[in-house]
């Protein structure tokens, strides 16, 4: 099972900044590069939802609640992402989770593969 390893989560005021990652620091390489990433999050009592994904190639792809504020990246010879949270608000506030997936889920459905452990963004004044 690959581990992925998040960090940067934690508090910020509404229109604050935060940077989450994620590494795959025991993935081959190779392994990694064949996968996109995604950031999913999930807010109390209510379900996981996309924020972000990411392919090999770096095209990315936004869930429309964080278009024009969120921005995904990827370091493929690093084995990471990263997730830069601008204009953050209040709604933000979830737990955020990286994941790892060849094959597009169908639609309104998450995807499958490697899960991070997920890390805490609360945003509040």
């Amino acid at each position: 099972q690959a581990q992925l390893v998040e960090s940067g989560g934690g508090l910020a005021q509404p229109g604050g900044s935060l940077r989450l990652s994620c590494k795959a620091p025991r993935m081959i390489l190779s392994v990694f590069n064949g996968y996109t990433i995604g950031w999913y999050r999930q807010a109390p009592g209510k379900q996981r939802e996309l924020v972000a994904t990411i392919t090999f190639d770096k095209s990315a792809n936004y869930g429309d609640s964080v278009k024009g504020r969120f921005t995904i990246s990827r370091d493929n010879s690093r084995k990471m992402a990263s997730l830069q949270m601008n204009s953050l608000k209040p709604e933000d506030t979830a737990v955020y989770y990286c994941n790892l997936h060849r094959d597009p889920p169908p639609p309104g459905e998450l995807p499958q593969g490697h899960w991070g452990q997920g890390t805490q963004v609360t945003v509040s004044s």
